[in-house]
C-alpha cells in the first residue's frame, strides 16, 4: 500500500504529561488533586490536609517504582497519577546513587558521574510514568518547587529566572518530557516610592492572586502544547476548559 494513503492527522485526544512548579505554599498539590480520579504518590510531606487518595510515602527509591509499575499494569479506577514532588524524588535518587557508589553524598562521586547516573534514574522514572499514560490511559501530573537561577543568555546580558528546583540535567529531561510546563506564582506589581533626595525605591505589591503562566518568558521557564492563554488563574476548573482529553480519559476507563 502507498505510504501517501496512510497519511492522517496527527492530532489525537490523549492523556497529558503536565509539570506544575512554583513557589512554596501556593497550592500546587490542591490544584493537582482536582484532576480526574487522582492518586497521589507523596514523596514529601504536606498533603495531609488535602482530600486525595494516596500511596504510602516511600522511604527509598524502590518505593517510587513499584507503585508506578502496578498502576501501569494493574486494574484500578484511577485516571491521574500525581508525583509530589520532583525535587524530593531527586533527593531519593541522589541518596540511592551515593549509597550504590559507597559515598556519603552524591557530590563525593568524582567527575560529575553521580549526577549523570542520577539523571539517568530520573529519565527511567519518567519512562515508568509514560507507561502509566500509555498502558493505563492516565494523566501524569508532576509537581516541583521553583528556584531562581542565573541564565547565561548567549545573545545578550545574563539574568535571573525561575525554573524547576532540580539539577540542570534532570531539569532539562523533565521539561523536554512534559507536554505542558506551567509556572505558578502570585500576581505582583511594583511601584516607585519617593524616599527624598531624588531617591526612588521599588516596592512589590499584590493581593494574593495566584496565576499559572504557560508560555516561556525571560523570568521563567514554561511551555504548552495545548491552546492555553499565556496566563490564567490557578484554578483547575478554569484549566480543565482547555483540557480536551478529560472526557476521552473518562470514556476509556469506564
Amino acid at each position: 500500500m502507498s505510504y501517501l494513503k496512510k497519511v492522517k492527522s496527527s492530532k489525537k485526544s490523549r492523556p497529558r504529561r503536565t509539570v506544575l512548579y512554583g513557589v512554596a505554599g501556593i497550592g500546587k498539590t490542591t490544584w493537582a488533586s482536582k484532576w480526574p480520579d487522582p492518586v497521589l504518590l507523596p514523596i514529601e510531606e504536606g498533603a495531609d490536609d488535602i482530600d486525595v487518595q494516596s500511596f504510602p510515602m516511600p522511604t527509598g527509591f524502590e518505593g517510587v517504582h513499584l507503585p508506578l509499575m502496578e498502576l501501569a499494569d494493574g486494574e484500578h479506577k484511577f485516571k491521574t497519577i500525581i508525583i509530589d514532588s520532583a525535587d524530593w524524588l531527586e533527593k531519593l535518587i541522589w541518596r540511592k546513587v551515593a549509597t550504590n557508589n559507597g559515598k556519603k553524598d552524591i557530590s563525593d562521586i568524582p567527575y560529575g558521574k553521580g549526577f549523570q547516573e542520577a539523571a539517568y534514574a530520573m529519565r527511567f522514572t519518567l519512562g515508568l510514568l509514560d507507561d502509566c499514560m500509555k498502558k493505563a490511559n492516565m494523566h501524569v501530573v508532576v509537581l516541583a518547587h521553583s528556584s531562581v537561577v542565573r541564565f547565561e543568555d548567549p545573545e545578550g546580558d545574563s539574568y535571573d529566572r525561575y525554573q524547576p528546583k532540580l539539577h540542570k540535567e534532570a531539569s532539562a529531561s523533565l521539561v523536554e518530557w512534559a507536554d505542558e510546563v506551567l509556572f505558578a506564582n502570585y500576581k505582583t506589581f511594583t511601584k516607585q516610592t519617593d524616599e527624598g533626595f531624588d531617591k526612588k525605591r521599588s516596592v512589590g505589591i499584590g493581593s494574593g492572586e495566584r496565576f499559572i503562566y504557560t508560555q516561556e518568558r525571560p523570568a521563567f521557564k514554561a511551555k504548552s502544547r495545548l491552546d492555553l492563554p499565556s496566563e490564567m488563574p490557578l484554578e483547575f476548573d478554569e484549566y480543565s476548559k482547555f483540557l480536551s482529553t478529560v472526557k476521552k480519559v473518562e470514556e476509556v476507563t469506564k
